[in-house]
């Protein structure tokens, strides 16, 4: 293979890992917005319940233990959210790399 063809087959394979890569990103980067649009939508829903049961309380202790229910809820809620939407970024990374890191492994074996 001549020198004008291995660069052209290199700029080809570049092309193609870009092309991968950018694939990869956008159905990575729906599903993450996805998950936070969910989170938010049921930090939303949780909030108004959280709201419609405190109007109705009318004993201060209950009104307290209203507060700490939904203070505990809500933080449960955020740090199982949080670890699945790392999960989603480090996979998002490792997805989009993964076409990169195979076409250097590919040029190191030739």
């Amino acid at each position: 293979m001549s020198n004008v063809e291995q660069v052209q087959q290199a700029t080809k394979d570049i092309g193609d890992v870009a092309t991968t890569s950018a694939h990869t990103f956008a159905s990575s980067f729906q599903t993450i917005a996805t998950a936070h649009a969910d989170y938010a939508k049921k930090a939303m829903q949780d909030s108004s319940e959280f709201f419609a049961k405190l109007t109705s309380v009318k004993e201060p202790a209950k009104v307290m233990e209203l507060q700490s229910e939904y203070a505990k809820n809500a933080y449960e809620t955020f740090v199982v959210e949080s670890k699945k939407l790392s999960e989603l970024y480090a996979d998002l990374f490792k997805q989009t790399t993964r076409p990169l890191q195979d076409l250097i492994a590919k040029s190191k074996a030739a």
